[in-house]
């Protein structure tokens, strides 16, 4: 079964506001007006040639950030001209306005957004450390977005989705991988998203920290294995698959042609894992895990093996 996709479109400023407005330290000057507007792309603009009657390009769908420049510039215009290209600027159909530094608008540019139902927040922080952050918050809100089940650890810095079917043993080698000084994101259900080129992983909220184990029920794992042994979140590096025993031989076994899972249009490292009683599956995770660091330090077991291999084969060859 593919997993479904979900793509964000846009938010309202409601949303963002009530979701991000503590963390940005938002303070809303003036009534609760076009709340119901929408952000429709992640990203900040400053409204600078706007004021100065220019339109052309315009990205009306982002939220429209006035720092130091559009303020001075603003003050030194005529008080009628001022009105008027704010005028401009409002009935272009923004989301709404976001005043860095902490500073205030004249009071006829706030009576202007008003009549125009536009939200006018203050923002503390400077202009630029402003727009970093509220892009970093937008690109987590518009990223496209997945859920697959499994098991997702950290080890050692790599973060491995554990895949199966049900009943493979994957809450069992989560478990295992903890116990080797891992870490739990999300056991069963795993939400990932691309942000930028980067899968990060979570767990939903009310699941994040719990692990069900079969024939015991469900576990508290920053009880038994201290706060240590939990993470918010976690890149997404490598996908083990848990494979019954029946599919050995369809198994590769050394490992030198490299295999893929399509994630959100990424292909991640693919390991594929039989399990049969008496093995442990939480090691041999664990190994696949440390090969893919080794791996990314540009030393690769496989080929090493298979250089040497060719290598005795040509001095074992007769020459012709």
């Amino acid at each position: 079964m593919t997993p479904k996709v979900i793509k964000v479109s846009s938010i309202s400023v409601g949303e963002f506001f009530e979701r991000h407005g503590a963390d940005l330290s938002l303070d809303l000057l003036g009534p609760q007006v076009g709340f119901e507007r929408e952000i429709r792309e992640p990203a900040i603009n400053r409204p600078g040639l706007a004021l100065a009657g220019f339109f052309t390009y315009f990205a009306n769908k982002r939220i429209q950030v006035i720092g130091n420049s559009e303020l001075s510039y603003l003050r030194k215009l005529d008080p009628v001209l001022r009105v008027k290209r704010f005028q401009q600027l409002c009935k272009q159909k923004i989301p709404c306005l976001i005043i860095a530094r902490g500073h205030k608008m004249p009071e006829e540019l706030h009576a202007v957004a008003e009549q125009s139902e536009i939200a006018v927040f203050s923002a503390p922080m400077v202009t630029m450390k402003f727009l970093n952050s509220a892009t970093i918050i937008l690109e987590h809100e518009f990223a496209v977005s997945t859920s697959l089940h499994g098991c997702m650890v950290d080890y050692r810095g790599v973060g491995v989705l554990i895949m199966g079917h049900s009943g493979s043993g994957k809450s069992e080698t989560a478990i295992g991988m903890l116990e080797r000084g891992g870490a739990l994101v999300a056991d069963d259900l795993v939400r990932i998203r691309n942000i930028g080129g980067e899968l990060i992983t979570a767990s939903p909220d009310l699941a994040r920290g719990f692990i069900e184990m079969r024939g015991i029920g469900i576990i508290n794992a920053a009880n038994l294995y201290g706060l240590s042994a939990i993470r918010p979140e976690k890149r997404l590096d490598l996908v083990v698959t848990l494979k019954p025993q029946e599919d050995l031989n369809n198994v590769d076994r050394l490992g030198i042609r490299r295999k893929g899972y399509p994630v959100l249009g990424i292909r991640v490292p693919h390991v594929e894992i039989p399990v049969a009683a008496g093995r442990d599956t939480a090691r041999l995770v664990a190994v696949a895990a440390l090969d893919l660091q080794l791996r990314r330090l540009g030393y690769d077991m496989a080929d090493e093996f298979n250089q040497r291999l060719l290598a005795k084969m040509a001095a074992s060859s007769p020459s012709i």
